[in-house]
């Protein structure tokens, strides 16, 4: 090997012959890489794999868990509505209730791991949203982390759902600051890159085209072989017990994916560790992130036919609706619901389903009884989201969907959007 050439590898076999032996020397390093590509894409798939299985387990237990977490903070939100707030009992209420947000937004970030939670994407600039967060960053990392920005000068937009991407960033700064309890430096770039076809064969999931990098980098103590490989595994943590809940990077690994991207991660014990995020690039104009005022309570006098499966959470939901003026008809699967429509005459206003139930679908409900009632609206809500009304991680823009766990306040506002709509939106096949 010449000093200006790359490495090579060669096979020395010995072969005797009638004269003695013949050294023969074979080049092998093409032979070699293309084993070592090999391996490396069979290590991806295994992992691939293995984070599938693990994602579906999660978005199960979510799902289980947002519909008990309906009833607790219903009925306790009902029960502080009803108390003065100088009672003893009022408190305990209302520290029940902050516990169950808690869990709420753990259930949030499983969701977010297994693909199934409903995002909100807008058209953004990532070099803006850094430049929002910087300084709440550096309060984040503390005095003795040095945070560098390195925005590029000129990037592609990314449409990705902006509190998602807020809290990628986050919890990789955060992740980043524990690795340097001493202190040290973490930089953020960004960049435009074209991801081709080569890279995309050497990395599982990802799709060849224009992307944009984020590359979180810090100066910490790096991460062993055998850590990287569990680093996105949702409760797995290196931390000691009570210091982390073990979601932060899956969650990250989640919203990464489900924004039809992909993450990488680079480390050496003691050498410090980089995370490279890369979002597809889209050449569309920014969209307006203003904030909006989240209405109170809202009340209406419309009928609605309230279809859910888990006892519970009907009677709580139809509880809330009623007290708000709504004349609800519940039904506990799809066909008491067909009963129901059949033998009323007067107008449904509203169809308030549960997604996945035992008969039918909710949207395989809806279209059952389109064709009668034309003029209902149909709102879907769910623990998680499937394929039957997620395509590709996004809200199809036909549906309208209330997400659980439901609060008295998420109930009612969705409700009266939807039956404010100016006409039914089609539900079609997803």
């Amino acid at each position: 090997m010449f000093a200006d050439q790359a490495p090579a590898w060669f096979d020395l076999r010995i072969v005797p012959v009638p004269e003695g032996i013949c050294l023969i020397s074979l080049e092998t390093t093409e032979e070699r890489q293309a084993g070592a590509r090999l391996r490396g894409t069979e290590d991806q798939l295994r992992q691939s794999q293995k984070m599938e299985a693990v994602g579906l387990l999660a978005g199960g237990v979510a799902h289980d868990f947002n519909n008990l977490l309906s009833v607790i903070l219903c009925y306790g939100e009902l029960a502080v509505a009803r108390l003065q707030s100088d009672q003893p009992l009022c408190a305990d209420i209302q520290e029940m209730i902050q516990a169950a947000n808690r869990a709420a937004d753990l259930t949030r970030q499983l969701l977010m791991f297994s693909r199934q939670q409903v995002l909100e994407p807008k058209v953004l600039d990532l070099n803006e949203v850094l430049t929002g967060m910087e300084k709440m960053l550096r309060r984040i990392l503390g005095a003795d982390v040095e945070l560098l920005a390195r925005p590029a000068a000129t990037l592609a937009r990314v449409r990705v759902d902006p509190s998602s991407l807020e809290q990628v960033i986050m919890n990789l700064a955060v992740n980043a600051r524990d690795a340097m309890p001493t202190g040290g430096k973490l930089t953020m770039e960004t960049a435009d890159v074209f991801l081709d076809e080569d890279y995309a064969k050497r990395h599982l999931g990802v799709t060849p085209g224009p992307h944009v990098l984020l590359a979180i980098s810090d100066t910490g103590k790096g991460i062993d072989k055998v850590t990287q490989a569990r680093v996105f595994e949702p409760f797995f943590t290196t931390k000691e017990k009570g210091k982390g809940t073990g979601l932060g990077l899956s969650t990250v690994f989640g919203i990464v994916k489900q924004s039809g991207g992909s993450i990488w991660l680079y480390s050496e014990p003691g050498r410090g560790t980089t995370f490279k995020v890369y979002l597809p690039s889209v050449d569309r104009p920014k969209d307006s992130l203003l904030p909006v005022e989240a209405p109170g309570i809202l009340r209406g006098n419309e009928t609605i036919l309230l279809i859910e499966d888990d006892d519970q959470v009907r009677v709580v939901t139809g509880s809330i609706l009623r007290s708000c003026g709504y004349q609800v008809i519940e039904a506990r699967g799809a066909a008491d619901a067909l009963l129901s429509s059949e033998t009323r005459f007067a107008p449904i206003d509203l169809l308030l389903t549960d997604v996945i139930m035992p008969e039918l679908s909710g949207p395989e409900l809806a279209k059952r009884l389109a064709p009668t009632r034309p003029e209902m609206k149909v709102l879907f809500m769910s623990g998680y989201t499937d394929a039957s009304i997620v395509r590709h991680g996004m809200l199809s823009a036909s549906m309208s969907f209330l997400a659980k766990p439901i609060t008295v306040a998420t109930l009612t506002v969705k409700v009266r959007e939807v039956l404010d709509t100016a006409a039914r939106a089609p539900v079609t096949d997803a």
